[in-house]
């Protein structure tokens, strides 16, 4: 769970740092949060690729402890 709030809040300080600059060069308004999404985007794709696959490597271990769970339960409620 600690990598999945570490990458959210580094795509996030990534999205408001763009949404600052562009903002001192005088982009505004709803232009100005299209631009910052686009932009925060790319940069996180490049620069957090190796955050993003240990995020999905902790939410797939946490689906699949879930799914065993759900088949322990039923598999005790079938006996």
């Amino acid at each position: 769970m600690r990598s999945v709030i570490l990458y959210s809040v580094a795509r996030l300080a990534i999205f408001a740092v763009t949404a600052g600059v562009l903002a001192l060069f005088g982009a505004r308004g709803f232009l100005l949060l299209l631009l910052a999404l686009l932009i925060s985007g790319v940069v996180s794709y490049v620069l957090l690729s190796g955050q993003r696959d240990r995020m999905s490597a902790a939410v797939a271990r946490g689906a699949r402890a879930q799914r065993e769970k759900f088949e322990k339960s039923v598999t005790r409620e079938d006996a």
